[in-house]
């Protein structure tokens, strides 16, 4: 069954271990639409526990839950890019933000479907329209 669709059994606490936290990863991305996961190709979705310093200079966030690093899908010659495009989590953070593992489920699912709009070439005002029109 689907731990983020809410059918089937949740963990009864937030994953405390790099494995149990990449199975949320991992069955976020099998959530996605097909025609989105399908075009994922070579991109790479990580986990790390925290962003840098240098991640958070970059994107000039005082916090990170996900950030994706690379040439999107929609950039001229994005296929042939030398630099294969990256997702990576912040697990620190998301645990800290999310106690229930619910919640937690959703907001992994939530970070990983907006780092992927983001190799499809949506940018973050798109993203709070979508949102707030939902």
């Amino acid at each position: 069954m689907d731990r983020l669709s809410g059918r089937g059994a949740l963990p009864r606490d937030p994953p405390s271990d790099e494995d149990a936290f990449g199975d949320l990863v991992v069955a976020a991305l099998e959530a996605l639409p097909a025609p989105f996961r399908e075009r994922l190709g070579s991109v790479a979705v990580v986990v790390e526990e925290e962003p840098t310093p240098a991640q958070l200079a970059e994107t000039g966030a005082t916090g990170l839950s996900g950030l994706y690093q690379g040439v999107p899908r929609t950039a001229p010659g994005a296929d042939g890019a030398p630099i294969p495009s990256k997702i990576t989590l912040f697990r620190g953070p998301l645990v800290r933000a999310h106690r229930s593992p619910a919640s937690l489920a959703r907001a992994v699912e939530d970070v990983v479907r907006h780092e992927v709009a983001h190799h499809f070439g949506i940018g973050d005002g798109r993203l709070d329209e979508l949102r707030r029109s939902r």
